[in-house]
């Protein structure tokens, strides 16, 4: 893998941007509901012009939903840094339950976010092209470690497959649960209970 070195000012200043954008977006739904969203109601926050928000995004969704996906590349290079002994099964289980939860800012937002995908397609559309994302940088990160071609090895895509769905799915069940569990911790039984082996008859389970 060809190592790159850190960003220049411009492309710094391009991220930095992008982010801001993303958060007023993400920011402007949860004050004030989803139909306050417009390219020109959050460049009007950042201090740019809507053209500059469509530089950057081709929808509000997309601008909402990169706000939750910010991190994934912590995932990838988290996972890099647990010990090589481990077996990539263990070095998802311990790092992915807690980062998850340190992602998420509340579960009223979470559930916002999934509502507003089922009832929005841009925001839907936005959110299957986050969880491909995720998926990928999961994938390349999970060949890392285990040495394998991340485009032709089948254990590989769906072992990082599985973590990526696991994560989703806690996130659903743990948005709509009763806030008697952390999120950490159903992210944890969900990959244990799929390492396990998802039993035929299906596993009780609250968020």
């Amino acid at each position: 893998m060809t190592s790159q070195g850190p960003p220049g000012l411009r492309e710094r200043k391009k991220q930095a941007t992008r982010a801001a954008l993303s958060q007023a977006a993400w920011s402007l739904m949860l004050e004030q509901g989803l139909e306050a969203v417009s390219p020109e109601s959050v460049a009007e926050i950042v201090g740019v012009s809507g053209r500059t928000f469509r530089n950057y995004f081709f929808s509000v969704g997309e601008a909402i939903v990169e706000a939750s996906v910010r991190h994934v590349g912590s995932m990838a290079d988290a996972l890099r840094a647990r010990p090589t002994h481990e077996s990539a099964w263990d070095a998802l289980a311990a790092v992915l339950p807690d980062l998850v939860a340190t992602m998420v800012s509340s579960r009223a937002d979470v559930a916002m976010l999934l509502r507003a995908g089922r009832d929005n397609p841009s925001i839907l559309a936005a959110h299957l092209t986050s969880i491909d994302r995720i998926a990928r940088e999961l994938t390349q990160a999970v060949a890392d470690r285990m040495g394998t071609d991340p485009e032709q090895d089948l254990p590989t895509r769906l072992l990082a497959a599985a973590a990526g769905v696991t994560v989703r799915t806690s996130l659903e069940v743990w948005s709509a649960g009763d806030g008697s569990t952390e999120l950490s911790d159903v992210v944890r039984a969900g990959l244990a209970q799929l390492r396990a082996g998802v039993p035929q008859g299906g596993v009780a389970m609250t968020g």
